[in-house]
């Protein structure tokens, strides 16, 4: 008698609810790895306390996913989607249903359910990314343009670079007066590209020591850098036509520990008196300290850095400071090697395109147009 009660209730609550309508949509989630399917829900009637969502898939049991208490909305489910896999998706609108028999007590009753199955999917490209496929093409294309111009005889104009073009400046004065000429590859190890911008430059700078027969001194505070500086010096002194000349401890480790490795390259400044300092690489709080040093004893000094806290010390201790991306365009400027100088020529002109978008989207944003925001915008 009271399970007939109870249907008879649910069926008078249910028709009280005619226009009530639940449905539910599963589709693949576009533009991603296949990792996620998207709901979207609405329920048209208000009796409901909360929606319960169940999925299940090669017809196993549901399993309850999340709740909800919003009437309509969308949901994204991430947790364990198997790619090529299809999900069958569930929704029960429940409602708190009052019990005959216990005036003020409440059941919760499922009074609609709706169903729908989507099939996980991976796309081979995110179509929300096209300003960058664009952009990319556009960079790679002006690279390629300039690497072929460059390989067949064309002067590609590049900028001149006072620290660079000191160079011969620095090592002619330290054969004039006698001293060596003292090369810190900065302080981190080879991992780090300000690294291989400064062992790329000593490259340059060693040929030109071994061609006047200048004294170099190349210390590192790296084991990985003192093989690889060793290599590049033995190198650079076989280009120039005198490997008799290289000397193997002119390249040696100090120390791993910073300040211990400043002390080490601070005396060897005091003590030798190098004509001239390079400072081309990675460097935090030892850069003022070395620069400082260097400046007392009347070296002329080159410095350069990535780092944009050291910057200032350098420039106001150094003759000639490579700033930023001077430091990554010097093995370029100095080798003129056709493939570097192509590149380099490239990725210049695709700052410039990409600087003139910025600022016509600035100007189109101000004037109320948003279509060039909308189309570089990845969501």
């Amino acid at each position: 008698m009271m399970k007939r009660t109870l249907v008879l209730l649910l069926i008078i609550y249910t028709s009280s609810l005619l226009f009530a309508d639940l449905s539910l949509t599963a589709i693949d989630k576009p533009n991603d790895d296949g990792s996620g399917i998207i709901l979207n829900w609405q329920y048209s009637g208000e009796e409901i306390i909360e929606l319960q969502l169940f999925r299940r898939h090669d017809g196993g049991h549901y399993n309850q996913v999340t709740t909800f208490t919003e009437l309509s909305g969308k949901y994204t489910d991430t947790n364990e989607i198997e790619v090529g896999t299809e999900y069958d998706y569930k929704i029960n609108a429940i409602a708190n249903v009052e019990s005959p028999k216990n005036p003020g007590t409440f059941n919760k009753l499922i009074i609609e359910s709706a169903h729908a199955k989507a099939t996980s999917k991976a796309q081979w490209f995110n179509t929300d990314k096209i300003s960058v496929l664009i952009f990319g093409l556009i960079l790679f294309v002006s690279i390629m343009w300039f690497i072929i111009s460059a390989r067949s005889g064309k002067d590609l104009y590049i900028r001149k670079i006072a620290g660079l073009e000191s160079m011969n400046e620095s090592v002619g004065r330290a054969t004039e007066m006698g001293q060596p000429i003292l090369f810190i590859p900065g302080t981190l190890d080879l991992d780090d590209m300000q690294t291989i911008a400064g062992l790329t430059i000593l490259g340059k700078l060693a040929e030109r020591a071994a061609e006047y027969d200048t004294e170099l001194i190349v210390p590192v505070c790296r084991s990985m850098v003192l093989s690889t500086a060793k290599e590049i010096v033995k190198e650079s002194y076989l280009k120039a036509g005198r490997p008799d000349a290289f000397n193997p401890d002119s390249v040696f480790y100090l120390t791993d520990d910073q300040f211990g490795f400043v002390a080490g390259v601070d005396g060897i400044i005091v003590r030798e008196k190098p004509a001239a300092n390079f400072f081309l690489g990675a460097f935090y709080a030892e850069s003022l300290i070395l620069a400082e040093t260097g400046f007392a004893s009347g070296a002329i000094q080159t410095a350069g850095t990535a780092m944009p806290s050291q910057l200032p010390f350098f420039v106001t201790a150094c003759d000639y400071t490579l700033i930023g991306e001077e430091l990554f365009a010097a093995s370029a400027y100095l080798s003129k090697d056709p493939q570097q100088l192509g590149s380099l020529k490239g990725q210049d002109i695709g700052k410039a395109i990409f600087l003139f978008v910025l600022i016509t989207g600035i100007i189109f944003e101000i004037l109320g147009i948003s279509w060039l925001k909308d189309f570089l915008t990845i969501h």
